[in-house]
């Protein structure tokens, strides 16, 4: 099948199969009729307000709703622009000023007894979701892709084509909002989580036959560290894709044991798409912490700051870039585009085989008596402690070094003792990667995508 417009695609869906479960959430469940049905009634009431390459910003946390507003937004040729419902009042604000939607959906979603089919119509842009990472101001990264779909086709080459989907994280962020809804357009099962619980995670995988998910990092972690994570069974999962931050070698290598080489994928991304890079487990088994090499079009660099290509092994920036026409556009800010290669201001390296190697991101190295240290590299052996939940590594000011490294710990003992904690990364890091202060705290320091904004530990 060609490629139609989105929301008539989710129409050919419940004409297909009108009875099987489009999306669920908790006890609350939708099939794809339903879904339809209620995305028609929503984009009626709306009608009047909401036209062709509208903005809608969609502000509400997971379930049902969420997704009946993103697909109502479709059905109307306009693009969803999903926002986190938490964020303060002046980020909030100043990220409605950029967007200026035609619509803002933050509370109970209006409907009309109107549930007829709409005429065809796609938005310029499919998605606009909103992109600062763990620092910077906000942003609008508007994908160039037209608001089209073939509901027969995959997501991505490293997506099944029909799967039952566990949603992890946020929809109102980019990674899990475009497998979530690219699959849910394609025919996917969504098993949607209203926030991340690693037990409530496993749960939702035995009990609905999760043949697919995507993880970050800080979900691995939490799901590892589950105490009854061995009673739960997980044999119906196919496939397991993790991106979103550098994943510790040790938490890899365990996934890689527990579930198999052959269902464990990482790929290498930013929101924009500008370039994508991924590993198979048996790929990364051969090469321990790269994120693989170029797919769909892509190609990858390092370079130095003068812009010359680095030497295999030797550091630098990573720089893409994608064959085809830009992927993206920014609404609120300029591309950081050097003659034609991308940059998301990540360090790294590539071997003599193209594969590449992050290390983590430029303006998060901290430099400690004249030596660069990457916090993931602290962060990483802090979480492989058993008492650790979470743990961020910061540069602080420093009279003799410039910058001294900085741990904020987060624990599950109320008793364990910093001196615990000195000993096992002293036994475990060179000498100038050891924090030299500390903060334990008993409350997690990411979020459930796994950002963290380190400038509220920076002082």
């Amino acid at each position: 099948m060609t490629s139609v417009p989105i929301g008539r695609a989710f129409a050919l869906l419940a004409e297909e199969a009108p009875h099987a479960v489009a999306v669920r959430c908790g006890e609350d469940v939708l099939t794809r009729r339903e879904l339809d049905l209620a995305a028609n009634r929503v984009a009626h009431a709306w009608a009047d307000r909401v036209g062709r390459d509208d903005l809608v910003t969609v502000a509400l946390p997971n379930g049902l709703d969420f997704v009946i507003a993103c697909v109502a937004t479709w059905k109307l040729g306009a693009t969803p622009q999903p926002l986190s419902p938490r964020i303060g009042a002046g980020e909030r604000t100043a990220i409605l000023e950029l967007v200026r939607p035609a619509l803002v959906v933050d509370g109970p979603l209006e409907t009309s007894t109107d549930d007829s089919s709409l005429p065809d119509l796609a938005a310029s842009s499919w998605k606009a979701p909103t992109s600062s990472g763990s620092t910077g101001r906000p942003k609008i990264v508007r994908a160039a892709a037209p608001a089209t779909v073939d509901p027969r086709g995959r997501v991505a080459p490293f997506v099944p084509r029909d799967a039952v989907q566990l949603v992890a994280g946020p929809l109102f962020h980019a990674a899990p909002f475009v497998y979530a809804m690219r699959g849910l357009m394609t025919g996917h099962e969504l098993v949607v989580l209203p926030r991340f619980d690693a037990e409530e995670a496993l749960r939702a995988i035995r009990t609905h036959a999760v043949t697919w998910t995507m993880l970050v990092p800080t979900m691995m972690h939490r799901i590892w560290r589950l105490e009854s994570r061995a009673t739960y069974d997980v044999s119906s999962l196919d496939s397991v894709l993790h991106l979103g931050a550098r994943c510790a070698p040790w938490l890899k290598r365990a996934w890689i044991d527990w579930l198999g080489p052959e269902r464990v994928v990482e790929v290498y991304a930013g929101t924009e798409s500008q370039g994508l890079a991924m590993i198979t487990g048996e790929e990364w088994l051969e090469r321990p912490g790269s994120v693989g090499r170029g797919i769909s079009g892509s190609e990858f660099r390092v370079v130095g700051p003068d812009g010359a290509v680095c030497a295999a092994g030797e550091s630098g920036e990573i720089v893409m870039r994608r064959a085809g026409a830009a992927t993206y556009s920014y609404v609120g800010d300029e591309p950081r585009v050097r003659d034609g290669w991308h940059t998301l201001g990540d360090a790294g390296r590539m071997d003599a085989d193209g594969f590449l190697y992050v290390e983590d991101r430029l303006d998060d190295v901290i430099v400690t008596g004249g030596v660069k240290v990457h916090p993931a590299d602290v962060e990483a052996v802090l979480e492989e402690h058993p008492a650790v939940r979470s743990a961020v590594a910061v540069g602080r000011p420093d009279d003799e070094l410039g910058e001294r490294v900085h741990a904020v710990v987060d624990t599950d003992r109320a008793d364990v003792p910093q001196a615990e904690l000195v000993r096992w990364v002293r036994g475990r890091l060179d000498p100038e990667k050891v924090p030299r202060s500390w903060t334990l705290v008993r409350e997690p320091v990411r979020d459930d995508t796994g950002k963290v904004r380190r400038a509220a530990f920076g002082a």
